[in-house]
C-alpha cells in the first residue's frame, strides 16, 4: 500500500494541526492505520492508531485528551487531528499502515505491526 501524508507546519504553542494520511494500493477499509513520530535523536514512537473500521482507538498516553485520529474511508483517508499542541509535539510524524489487526496498545504500538510508511511530515510546535 502506499501512503502520501500532509498537514504538518509551524504553530505555537496551544494551536492545532490535523494531519492528513491518503492510502492507495489496497482495501483501505481493511487497513488498521496508525500515526507515528520521531523526534531528532530519539526513536520513532507511536502516536495513534485506528481499527479497520474506525470503531477503535489507541493513543499515546501524552496525547490522550489532545489528538484525535479517525479516518474516512469513503475517501482512503486517515486523519490525526493535534490540539492543544506544545513544544515537545515536535517531530516528523508518519503515518503508517499495519499488517496486522490491531485489538490490543501493545500491537498498535509495535513498529514490527506496520506494514507500510508514508513519507513523514514536519510538525514544529514553538513555545
Amino acid at each position: 500500500v502506499q501512503l502520501q501524508a500532509c498537514g504538518g507546519g509551524l504553530v505555537q504553542a496551544g494551536d492545532s494541526l490535523r494531519l492528513s494520511c491518503t492510502a492507495s494500493g489496497r482495501t483501505f477499509s481493511t487497513l488498521a492505520m496508525g500515526w507515528f513520530r520521531q523526534a531528532p535523536g530519539k526513536e520513532r514512537e507511536f502516536v495513534a492508531a485506528v481499527s479497520g473500521g474506525g470503531y477503535s482507538t489507541y493513543y499515546l498516553d501524552s496525547v490522550k485528551g489532545r489528538y484525535t485520529i479517525f479516518r474516512d474511508n469513503a475517501k482512503n483517508t486517515a486523519y490525526l487531528q493535534m490540539n492543544s499542541l506544545k513544544p515537545e509535539d515536535t517531530a516528523v510524524y508518519y503515518c503508517a499502515a499495519y499488517r496486522v489487526s490491531i485489538r490490543t496498545i501493545i500491537t498498535a504500538k509495535s513498529i514490527n505491526s506496520v506494514d507500510s510508511w508514508g513519507q513523514g511530515t514536519q510538525v514544529t510546535v514553538s513555545s
